[in-house]
């Protein structure tokens, strides 16, 4: 790969304009409990260079993802493919010198682009199906023979219709509804 490749690759889609910025979104996010001490954070990389995800993948920058909080970079921080990838290890909090936590910033972000009805797609069908069946993943009819077969009990039937109130109450069916973005 050539360097002038390199460099265009790291450029961001879009240019940030000034008008595109939330000056009051890092007070917000800060109201969620666990991400009050997000204005501590002074952007040292720790978290980053800790983090096992990070080690893997390109995207997942944990400390890129605050900084873009901080900036009230909202609409993009939320859309944004790498909020998901966090794998709520803590090993950021545990190295955090400034003590903040940043799995639960990236927990209430995430929790917020639900609420607008932003979710990656494959947690659109998890939820789909457990909205369905109560259950993460489809069990297939020829499973739940050959558990028969081997004298094993039928699953647990969920209360699916629990399972929806709680996801309406926490806006995940509106987000689980939506087309990806």
């Amino acid at each position: 790969m050539t360097e002038k490749k390199l460099v265009t690759e790291a450029k961001p889609s879009r240019a940030i304009k000034t008008g595109d910025l939330d000056p009051k979104f890092k007070y917000e996010i800060s109201k969620v409990p666990g991400a009050e001490n997000i204005k501590l954070c002074f952007q040292c990389g720790t978290c980053t260079a800790d983090c096992p995800i990070a080690r893997f993948s390109d995207i997942y920058r944990p400390r890129k993802l605050m900084r873009m909080t901080q900036l009230g970079m909202k609409d993009r921080v939320l859309s944004s493919e790498a909020l998901w990838l966090c794998a709520a290890c803590f090993t950021c909090v545990d190295h955090c010198p400034q003590g903040v936590e940043i799995a639960s910033v990236l927990r209430a972000l995430r929790n917020m682009a639900v609420k607008d009805g932003i979710m990656p797609a494959v947690f659109r069908e998890l939820t789909s199906n457990i909205m369905k069946t109560g259950y993460a993943y489809r069990i297939p009819e020829l499973r739940l023979k050959k558990r028969g077969e081997k004298g094993l009990p039928p699953l647990p039937k969920a209360n699916v219709e629990d399972v929806a109130k709680l996801f309406d109450i926490m806006a995940v069916s509106k987000a689980s509804k939506r087309e990806d973005k």
